[in-house]
């Protein structure tokens, strides 16, 4: 099978985005991770499949596919990066979309200077919605890791996030800590792990350890995740500037019962064709 392909990223978070409106597309998990292997395949953090709508009053569906060869359910950067492929590819002439995920609709929206802003949808934070195994909610939860009892906050975009507060992002544990927060038992799904540094109300620094990927250089459903945490604490303004490796996004959350917008670029790097 010969497969067109489209290297992308959002701030260094990378993807191979696959149109699957023009092209009949079936991939296996092997095929995937051959795909996202930075060695043998082309390499990325994660696959992005375009579908056709499957709902009347959607415009596109699209799958998101982790690196080890996972099917997730959100994906903040790689929402700005399916707006900008829909568009370049000439899918749609639309400045703003509804699309349809594994975790519900989110509507991207082009912006004048080619930015892409997202609503991501309403944060949830019942431990349940997570899934997170907790007798209530709360605004943080103890968690014990290897002995060591830590404070998280945590939350769902679509996908599962802990966020922990630490005092300098450059020097926060994330390799040690990320995967042992990933898989602890309390998170039944596993979990996204977001390490914040409040460097004032309205600027946080970020470095994320993604479920089955390992640490990016920009994650947007976590810098989604991570200003909601720091707002319901009280500690972050209803707009934030979110300062990943990769790059900065600029979050806006009114509270509770509202949609988190996020804005920021979306980069197409080259294109190709694969042989599987």
């Amino acid at each position: 099978m010969l497969l067109k392909f489209t290297k992308m990223h959002g701030l260094g978070n990378d993807f191979v985005v696959i149109d699957a409106v023009s092209q009949s597309v079936a991939l296996t998990s092997e095929q995937v991770r051959f795909i996202a292997d930075r060695h043998f395949g082309v390499g990325c953090d994660q696959l992005l499949l375009v579908e056709s709508a499957r709902s009347p009053g959607v415009d596109f569906s699209y799958r998101i596919y982790n690196a080890d060869g996972g099917e997730v359910e959100q994906c903040g950067n790689g929402a700005r990066c399916f707006m900008r492929f829909v568009r370049d590819a000439g899918l749609t002439d639309k400045n703003e979309l509804v699309v349809e995920t594994r975790c519900g609709i989110i509507r991207p929206r082009m912006e004048p200077d080619g930015q892409v802003t997202v609503d991501m949808g309403v944060p949830r934070t019942w431990p349940d919605e997570v899934p997170f195994i907790a007798e209530h909610e709360a605004l943080s939860y103890p968690l014990l890791v290897d002995g060591q009892q830590i404070e998280i906050g945590v939350v769902s975009m679509g996908n599962p996030h802990a966020v922990l507060r630490v005092d300098d992002v450059t020097r926060a544990p994330v390799a040690v800590l990320g995967p042992k927060i990933e898989a602890h038992e309390r998170f039944p799904n596993r979990v996204n792990a977001g390490f914040m540094q409040i460097v004032d109300r309205t600027h946080i620094r970020l470095r994320v350890f993604e479920r089955g990927v390992g640490e990016t250089l920009a994650c947007g459903s976590g810098a989604c995740a991570a200003v909601v945490v720091g707002r319901l604490q009280g500690l972050l303004d209803d707009k934030v500037d979110v300062e990943l490796p990769g790059g900065r996004l600029l979050i806006n959350w009114r509270g509770n019962g509202a949609e988190v917008s996020m804005t920021g670029p979306a980069t197409r790097v080259f294109e190709g064709q694969l042989e599987l």
